[in-house]
Formats: structure tokens, C-alpha cells, sequence
């Protein structure tokens, strides 16, 4: 069962910043982080604890084509993504937790 996928604010802008980031380097380029995203959302989504506990209750997921990982929260009815994050400061995600 597929729980509802609920992004704080703050993963929304990470997201939209990374989107148009790439979409200023290539055309397209921007769309297709967009669905990797979105894909790989839809697996977290079918099943949230297939991913890496990274502390307490937070998960990682890492995209394939793209140095990026989707930090979360699983609940009982929902996921909510606390961030979308690079490597440039991999504990940034940590104040959001």
C-alpha cells in the first residue's frame, strides 16, 4: 500500500533550486532530474523501509543518474520528505530532521 507523500517546504524549494540548476545547464536537463525524482519517489512510496535508516527514524534514497538523495520520515498513512539533498554539505538535511 502506498502511503501519501507530504514535502515540507523547505524539500519543495530544494527540488525547484536542483530542477532549475540543471535546466541552466542543458535543456531538458532540469525535466529529467524532475523525474528521477518523481520516480523514485514512487518506490519510496510503495515501500519506505527498503531504504537506509540514517538516523533515528530518517531514510535515505539515492537517485541513480544524479548525485542526490531524498532524506524522509515514514508514518503510519503518509512519508514526508524532509529534503532533497547533494553532496556539497551532506548534513545540512540534519536540521531538518
Amino acid at each position: 500500500m502506498s502511503r501519501r507523500i507530504v514535502f515540507r517546504p523547505e524539500a519543495e524549494d530544494d527540488v525547484l533550486e536542483v530542477r532549475q540548476w540543471y535546466e541552466s545547464r542543458r535543456a531538458g536537463l532540469g525535466n529529467e532530474f524532475g523525474q528521477a525524482v518523481d520516480a523514485l519517489m514512487t518506490r519510496i512510496g510503495a515501500n519506505p523501509f527498503l531504504f537506509q535508516r540514517v538516523h533515528l527514524e530518517t531514510r535515505r534514497a539515492v537517485l541513480s543518474d544524479f548525485p542526490y538523495a531524498i532524506y524522509f520520515r515514514p508514518t503510519d498513512d503518509e512519508i514526508v520528505v524532509l529534503a532533497v539533498h547533494g553532496r556539497q554539505d551532506p548534513s545540512r538535511w540534519r536540521t531538518r530532521a
